[in-house]
């Protein structure tokens, strides 16, 4: 099975406001995508890995980190691992930034059916 990556435009630099989560459908998934203050911007899926769930969009972002808005979770964006004493991790993916457009890539092997 050959495993491509699958890039997606799911937006512009404008788009996505700074410390403020937007929920974006790609492909398959749903993504919780995040401008830090410094201007970087971070994609994880929107999937709160804490037992019970929930979505992360609505966290609050300080840093390169998240909080999640049901557990209070505190989520590194660039790597996806949950802070101590919590544990777990979030699905993250790579974000480019094109002249204005802002890509996500996702691997084959989330996709396919």
């Amino acid at each position: 099975m050959e495993n491509i990556n699958h890039e997606y435009t799911i937006g512009t630099v404008q788009h996505f406001l700074p410390q403020i989560g937007r929920v974006i459908g790609c492909g398959p998934l749903e993504l919780a995508v995040f401008k830090t203050s410094d201007g970087q911007i971070f994609a994880v899926e929107n999937k709160n890995p804490h037992p019970k769930g929930g979505p992360l969009a609505e966290g609050i972002v300080s840093g390169h980190y998240l909080y999640d808005p049901l557990y209070d979770w505190k989520i590194d964006l660039r790597s996806g691992e949950v802070q101590a004493p919590d544990n777990g991790r979030v699905a993250t993916f790579p974000v480019t930034v094109d002249g204005d457009s802002v890509k996500v890539t996702l691997q084959g092997t989330l996709i396919q059916s």
